[in-house]
């Protein structure tokens, strides 16, 4: 796998926004990359060869996009999440927004089932609100008494993973959304928490600066890399499973083999970075970083998209 980035280590850089990018993910069929922004916009971008290029715009929020996701099996439809109490769902053939739903808070977070029919999205309040995605109604309504992180279902669609505050991973059964088990993860704030595509493993980052690596069907840990001195901010696993890459405020994004635990590569960024998103077929991660304004440096751009891993040649 190093031979590969060896030959394919380039980034580039690709002009998404007005403002800072939150969150980046890949359509299912890996063709489009979409980015949510502080700009209160999201961007749509085709996947051409080596490089990015944009498709489209999409306005109607009134606040910051903080994250989005596409739908599992859809790759037209995607949902953001925004800090302007709604959540809108998205269809890149139209390019209009087919659903806005009215929430009770400000969004943070948001991630759609494996089966496709169902959106939970939790807010600054710590409510995890679960609404159907063909009805756009919500379904149900979770309050917790802890600081919720991020959410997820697993693989398999019957559990609800929440990673919260107090360094715990919170495992609810799905739909009943009765307590199933409560993992003390680590000594400080759980931050973030990815599903390996096969279903094998799942992954926390912490503000301990260390990811853990979980075994499914164990609720075990495996292994932790730390190579990472600050908070685990965002974690994605490539493809086939094999690799994880990891980020926070260091300059570095770490890419470590799953099964050893070894560092693959180094991706270096001149800032923290927000968010990491391995493409679903190809060996690219999508990225984004704390941009500086182009106000203080003119050569930087306020909002950009990175890609790493295209041919050194190109």
């Amino acid at each position: 796998m190093q031979e590969l980035f060896r030959g394919h280590s380039k980034t580039r850089e690709f002009p998404a926004h007005s403002a800072k990018v939150h969150s980046v993910a890949w359509s299912c069929d890996g063709r489009r990359l979409a980015s949510g922004s502080f700009d209160k916009t999201a961007s749509v971008f085709l996947l051409e060869k080596d490089r990015l290029v944009k498709e489209n715009n999409y306005r109607g929020h009134g606040d910051s996009v903080d994250q989005l996701c596409w739908h599992p099996s859809n790759p037209d439809l995607f949902v953001t999440a925004s800090g302007d109490k709604t959540i809108r769902i998205w269809d890149v053939r139209t390019t209009k927004c087919i659903a806005t739903v009215n929430t009770k808070g400000e969004n943070i977070n948001i991630c759609w089932s494996p089966d496709g029919q169902t959106i939970a999205v939790g807010n600054k309040d710590d409510v995890v609100t679960f609404i159907d995605a063909k009805t756009h109604r919500s379904k149900a309504e979770e309050q917790f008494k802890f600081e919720v992180n991020e959410i997820s279902w697993n693989n398999d669609n019957n559990m609800f993973f929440l990673t919260n505050g107090n360094g715990c991973i919170n495992i609810l059964s799905y739909p009943e959304l009765k307590p199933v088990q409560s993992i003390n993860a680590h000594p400080s704030n759980c931050i973030c928490i990815k599903f390996d595509p096969t279903g094998k493993y799942f992954a926390t980052g912490s503000a301990d600066a260390l990811v853990s690596l979980w075994d499914v069907d164990e609720l075990v840990c495996v292994r932790c890399f730390s190579r990472l001195d600050w908070p685990v901010r965002t974690l994605s696993f490539s493809h086939d499973g094999k690799m994880l890459a990891s980020a926070s405020e260091d300059h570095f994004i770490d890419i470590a083999e799953v099964e050893t635990g070894d560092k693959l590569w180094e991706v270096q960024c001149e800032s923290p970075t927000f968010t990491v998103a391995w493409h679903p077929k190809r060996p690219l991660l999508a990225f984004a970083c704390d941009d500086k304004d182009g106000k203080y440096d003119s050569s930087r751009e306020a909002g950009t998209v990175k890609l790493f891993g295209l041919p050194n040649d190109s």
